[in-house]
């Protein structure tokens, strides 16, 4: 684990690791210390910590910051405690400043809620019912996430650390990582392999009704399981804006035609925006997240099949979520080299947690209906 790295420094060339450069002799005697409570995992490169009090110490912790950045290894920091865990703020803060995923895989009697809110991740051993933070589930999935799409996952990693308490803020920021991985060689990747595809867009993607004091939102392109393109968005800003300024309507209705509720964002209208700065602006300017959020109180999503993407992030924001028996959930973005874009970043959080939203986001793994009820990511369960 004291290895140095070869990274990119302030010139573009590589520099070495600070174990060496910054205080060596301390900093070395510190991370060999460390190091007696780590082992490199079965590939030869990932580092499993035993005893992550160690980051309490200053030096440790910012010669590790470098040691485990994605841009050394694509690998995630894996602890898994040999006994109980209690870690001191400095410790908490040492795993939040990290530039690599943080994982936790232990026994939830063994690090409690509190302790393991520290880390991204939080896995307990399959076949339990795990309690928050923890999801009873194998590590491979979130290795092979991290190794796959380091920099989409390092910063998915730091932007769930970091939640925002006002709704438009948090959504700012999301925007922002998301915009910023739109020139990451990840999408670029994801891009070249999908191929180039024609927009269809829809005559009428959403259907509004009012019926006294309930209004109701249907999106309507079953053809493409309601997949979200620019028209669609831009209804469900202009339908929402209209009724958050209309104490005329108590309710408010999210539904669906078709199969599915909505398979996420339209694919075939990806990278179409001539830069990234271009896309942040146009979701500072029209985020349906933000209308939803700002309706909660009087919005109740009905969500049934597909809810992929964008598909829960929007609906996760209205003040009731009822599904059917036959939805399932899942986060694809970090698949494409992104994090999830359509507010996902904040509204699953408020409901389920960061760890559990980093995990969905990290493995893009479904969940069923019973599940996301457990989890509260939906409020009930109704045919």
């Amino acid at each position: 684990m004291t290895t140095a790295a070869s990274v990119g420094g302030a010139s573009g060339a590589p520099s070495r690791s600070p174990v060496s450069a910054i205080a060596p002799h301390a900093a070395q005697r510190r991370c060999a210390r460390a190091a007696e409570g780590s082992t490199r995992g079965v590939y030869g490169c990932r580092v499993e910590l035993s005893d992550p009090g160690v980051l309490a110490d200053p030096v440790v912790a910012d010669a590790l910051r470098e040691e485990l950045s994605v841009l050394a290894e694509p690998e995630p920091l894996v602890v898994r405690p040999a006994g109980p865990v209690t870690l001191t703020g400095a410790a908490h803060a040492a795993l939040r400043q990290l530039p690599t995923v943080t994982v936790l895989v232990a026994r939830p009697d063994q690090v409690p809620p509190g302790e393991a809110e520290a880390f991204d991740v939080c896995l307990a051993p399959p076949g339990q019912d795990a309690p928050a933070p923890y999801v009873a589930a194998p590590l491979d999935d979130v290795l092979a996430a991290v190794r796959a799409q380091p920099l989409a996952a390092a910063a998915l990693a730091t932007l769930l650390r970091d939640p925002r308490s006002a709704t438009w803020a948090g959504l700012a920021a999301e925007s922002a990582v998301y915009a910023l991985l739109l020139g990451s060689a990840g999408f670029g990747a994801w891009l070249a392999g999908r191929g180039d595809r024609t927009p269809a867009p829809s005559p009428r993607p959403l259907l509004v009704r009012r019926r006294g004091a309930t209004a109701t939102l249907t999106l309507d392109r079953p053809e493409v399981h309601n997949a979200l393109d620019t028209a669609m968005r831009d209804a469900l800003v202009e339908a929402l804006r209209g009724l958050a300024g209309d104490p005329a309507v108590a309710r408010i209705e999210l539904r669906a035609n078709g199969p599915s509720f909505c398979s996420g964002g339209d694919l075939a209208e990806f990278g179409t925006v001539g830069d990234p700065a271009t896309a942040h602006a146009v979701r500072l300017t029209r985020h349906p997240a933000y209308w939803v959020d700002r309706c909660a109180p009087r919005t109740t999503a009905y969500l049934h099949g597909a809810c992929i993407g964008a598909g829960i992030e929007l609906p996760a924001f209205a003040g009731e979520v009822v599904a059917a028996p036959d939805a399932y959930f899942a986060l694809p973005e970090l698949g494409l080299g992104l994090v999830p874009g359509a507010g996902g970043t904040v509204s699953l959080p408020r409901r389920i947690g960061r760890a559990r939203t980093a995990w969905l986001a990290l493995t893009g793994a479904r969940i069923d209906a019973p599940t996301a009820r457990r989890w509260g990511l939906v409020d009930r369960i109704e045919p």
